[in-house]
């Protein structure tokens, strides 16, 4: 599946010939990808409540949805005619956590996971992280 505005995913990358491991990466690359993933750390989502809270399309955030169901670090559980998105794999928290330590080590500190301690994993009233730079609440 090859989207128009964030490149191909994970199985049409790999089709074309690029390594898995590399694969993987290119579709974390992408900074609406890796803001969904972010989001979804947090905790399940429906694909309405992504686009209010990154402000995008609802075409565009089916299509990294579905990108990142490609590589099977996201699914979905149905609730009547609702589709409740989560990431299915707790592996992605650890790579992330050492991205955040590679970068703090280089100069260019963000977080990438919520704040540590916070309610069901998710964001405590009052916690801010930098979410790819931007300070957020």
């Amino acid at each position: 599946m090859t989207m128009n505005d964030g490149g191909p995913c994970v199985s049409a990358d790999i089709a074309a010939g690029l390594p898995p491991a590399a694969a993987l990466f290119h579709s974390l690359a992408d900074e609406t990808r890796l803001r969904i993933v972010q989001r979804l750390a947090r905790g399940e989502a429906r694909v309405v409540d992504l686009t209010g809270e990154l402000g995008l399309a609802q075409s565009t955030v089916s299509k990294h949805v579905a990108c990142l169901r490609d590589c099977d670090l996201v699914d979905y559980r149905a609730e009547g005619r609702q589709s409740f998105y989560f990431l299915t794999r707790p592996e992605l928290m650890d790579l992330l956590a050492s991205a955040e330590q590679l970068l703090a080590a280089t100069g260019h500190a963000v977080a990438l996971r919520p704040a540590h301690g916070s309610p069901a994993g998710g964001l405590a009233d009052g916690d801010d992280i930098e979410l790819l730079g931007k300070a957020v609440s």
